[in-house]
């Protein structure tokens, strides 16, 4: 189930959940698959995980689904924008995909590095 040292996914509530197999043909599950064999993520995936990311209430760097957590930590970066005067905090794999799931003009983006 674990492969390059990081987990497919975590269980994250109390109750019962079904087993992780059974999600094993979800897109979240595919792309935690493909990072860990080492592969590289398409604009398309790219796109769609920072869309998932930053539109979930439970983490700011993973993605939820049936009670298992997926994490990116590996691949995200955290970004600021200034967007109307105000900054807001995401997570995103890159700029491009940042820009795709901001709407309106976008004044400034700016890498936070840890």
């Amino acid at each position: 189930m674990e492969t390059k040292g990081i987990a497919i996914a975590t269980k994250f509530v109390r109750h019962e959940v079904p087993e992780l197999e059974t999600l094993k043909f979800s897109k979240v599950y595919q792309l935690r698959e493909k990072l860990n064999k080492g592969d590289k993520l398409n604009r398309a995936e790219k796109n769609w995980l920072a869309e998932a990311v930053n539109r979930n209430v439970f983490f700011k760097r993973a993605v939820p689904l049936q009670g298992y957590r997926f994490g990116f930590e590996d691949v995200l970066k955290t970004y600021i924008v200034k967007q109307y005067g105000s900054w807001q905090e995401y997570n995103a794999p890159d700029k491009t995909s940042l820009r795709s799931i901001v709407y309106g003009r976008i004044d400034q983006i700016a890498e936070i590095s840890k």
